[in-house]
């Protein structure tokens, strides 16, 4: 084990970098001791590479190589999502070191998403700067402060690099890992590298009535109304379709399925449509691969337990699959509500990303440091990324846009994202510093 590396990984997840909706309730202080500290952890990255704040908080590195032209960007976020301490067996920001060996772990908000990329790019660097190695072509390190919030920080970035003419190569930020089992039929290790995004929307469902007291309600009170129209929403999902990069993923790994799986995947221009209407019975991720997919995520009625709501809102979460949009997406939900009594509303949304090639140069260099770093039995496959990341605003000024994170993650550890007890191997860590530095070799 890296023990220092390890220390400077656990002291930077002890900052609660926690970003909200709203940037002045976030500890902006936080923010700034966590760049101080990356400051002071890699003195020899700060010494060799040009630094810039964009905006408040958002962090842009420039290492000069011997060529300017189609730089390489590595990126990820270092804001983490709110937390409910009292569902954490370990308190989320002490980092606190379980196990040895293979079995140490590191417990922690931010452990994966993102910090774990973070801070191993820091890593890769530092050693990379200390030995003297220099890239053949620009490198950029682009890290944001507000991404858990589709914040502002990496469209900054990204406006900085187009005014001054930069397209880069290759983007890589978050987004897939190594996993196994994931895709039915599939036993061996892949690496889901995301060539595409799901859009995402958020629409605000709004049913009105008079109020009143609520000894007297009416034959259909708005919160009613609206739990009609939710339970009408969903009952009609979205229709489910294979999108390239999700039939490029099964071509993919069609050779390393057993069967039937095997010949499913092989003949997918017979059996696609088998294929769809088979993959959400296998849980939510597959699901998902093959649908725009909606869930309400917030409700709200009365301000008190006796008083008919005058106003009865949801907001609806939208993820959109590759070759859906906002509209379409809009109009799909008011024909599976039916009602003209529910207002319906766009609140914000992003249509889905464009898909970045999986061949040419900037795949085989993933590909090439997956197979130096985390094993040549490993098979690199691309994916769609099912959540958004920061990555979607760099489309803009690359055409090759990927979503890996080289950390090798089982169900339970991708199911702690988001929620409680988010963690990460140390041993896993480590490993995604090699994936860095390999791939900064390649460059």
């Amino acid at each position: 084990m890296d023990t220092a590396a390890v220390e400077r990984f656990r002291e930077l997840l002890r900052i609660p970098t926690v970003s909200r909706s709203d940037p002045a309730e976030a500890d902006q202080a936080a923010f700034t001791r966590f760049r101080a500290t990356l400051q002071r952890s890699y003195p020899r990255l700060h010494e060799e590479l040009e630094y810039e704040l964009v905006g408040e908080h958002a962090m842009l590195y420039r290492w000069p190589g011997a060529a300017a032209e189609a730089p390489l960007v590595l990126m990820a976020h270092y804001d983490v999502v709110p937390v409910v301490d009292a569902e954490w067996t370990h308190p989320p920001f002490d980092a606190v070191l379980t196990g040895e060996g293979e079995e140490a772990t590191i417990h922690a908000r931010g452990a994966i998403d993102d910090k774990g990329s973070l801070v191993a790019i820091f890593e890769a660097v530092e050693g990379l700067v200390a030995e003297g190695w220099r890239p053949a072509r620009d490198v950029y390190l682009a890290f944001g402060h507000d991404e858990e919030v589709a914040g502002t920080g990496a469209p900054a970035i990204v406006g900085v690099l187009r005014a001054r003419g930069i397209r880069p190569g290759l983007v890589l930020d978050e987004g897939g890992a190594v996993v196994s089992g994931a895709v039915p039929g599939v036993d061996v290790e892949t690496a889901m590298i995301g060539v595409a995004e799901r859009g995402v929307m958020t629409l605000g469902l709004i049913a009105r009535e008079a109020g009143g007291h609520a000894s007297t309600p009416p034959p259909l009170p708005a919160t009613a109304r609206l739990a009609r129209a939710i339970d009408r929403l969903h009952r009609r999902p979205a229709p489910v379709r294979l999108v390239p990069p999700v039939r490029a993923m099964f071509r993919t790994l069609a050779p390393h399925a057993r069967e039937p799986f095997r010949s499913l995947f092989a003949n997918i221009a017979v059996t696609g449509g088998l294929l769809v209407r088979a993959l959400p019975r296998f849980g939510a991720e597959t699901n998902a691969l093959v649908r725009t997919t909606a869930v309400v995520t917030e409700l709200h009625g009365a301000e008190g337990e006796n008083v008919l709501a005058t106003t009865a809102r949801a907001s609806v979460n939208i993820r959109l699959l590759t070759g859906d949009t906002v509209a379409a997406a809009t109009e799909r939900v008011r024909r599976a509500i039916a009602d003209p009594e529910v207002e319906i509303e766009v609140r914000h949304g992003s249509d889905p990303s464009p898909v970045s090639p999986w061949r040419g140069e900037g795949w085989r260099r993933i590909a090439a440091a997956v197979a130096s770093a985390l094993g040549d039995e490993v098979v690199s496959t691309p994916y769609l990324q099912l959540g958004a990341s920061d990555s979607r605003w760099f489309t803009a000024i690359s055409e090759s846009v990927y979503r890996f994170a080289p950390f090798r993650l089982t169900a339970s550890e991708r199911e702690a994202l988001h929620a409680h007890d988010e963690r990460i191997r140390v041993d896993v860590w480590l490993r995604g510093i090699d994936f860095y530095r390999d791939l900064l070799r390649l460059s």
